[in-house]
């Protein structure tokens, strides 16, 4: 029963990433309801899994770290451009990813992240360059953070948690 239902919570996480990345596509906003649910379904899997993959103590330093480097980043860029470069709600769903992935995988979840968000906005660029024939201008090119941070999170995952097939069965 608990192999069902850690995979029922990671098949609930893959949903949940899914309609935060459309929500902050659409609206640039990561709700608190979805993330929160989000980080309960890792509760959930790594009590199913009998803490397996991480303990209490990782899962909560996971957590402090994911969104504490992100808090320091958005309060720096906060401080020098005197805007939001990241929402709480970006701070909030690395918190999350901590508590799933734990203190080392969430760091790799954080630079893959950063580099799938450089690469969205690259392409992004593109596309506006071949529709207007306008070259954008990338230093004022604004775009959720959401949608990379979820890829780093779901690349980091299938490596970490690639054993669970033979745990689960």
């Amino acid at each position: 029963m608990l192999e069902i239902t850690a995979l029922l919570c990671l098949i609930g996480a893959l949903i949940l990433l899914y309609f935060l990345c459309r929500i902050d596509m659409r609206e640039r906003l990561l709700p608190n309801e979805l993330v929160l649910a989000f980080a309960a379904l890792g509760v959930v899997f790594h009590v199913c899994t009998l803490f397996h993959y991480l303990t209490i103590a990782q899962m909560g330093l996971g957590a402090l770290i994911g969104g504490g480097i992100l808090y320091v980043i958005r309060a720096a860029a906060l401080r020098f451009y005197d805007e939001d470069a990241l929402g709480l709600g970006d701070v909030k769903l690395l918190a999350a990813a901590g508590i799933w992935l734990g203190p080392y995988y969430i760091l790799i979840a954080l630079t893959i992240g950063a580099f799938m968000g450089i690469l969205h906005g690259l392409g992004l660029a593109l596309y506006y360059w071949r529709v207007s024939k306008v070259r954008p201008e990338l230093l004022s090119m604004s775009l959720p953070a959401g949608p990379g941070f979820a890829a780093g999170i779901l690349i980091t995952a299938a490596i970490k948690f690639s054993a669970l097939p033979g745990l689960l069965l």
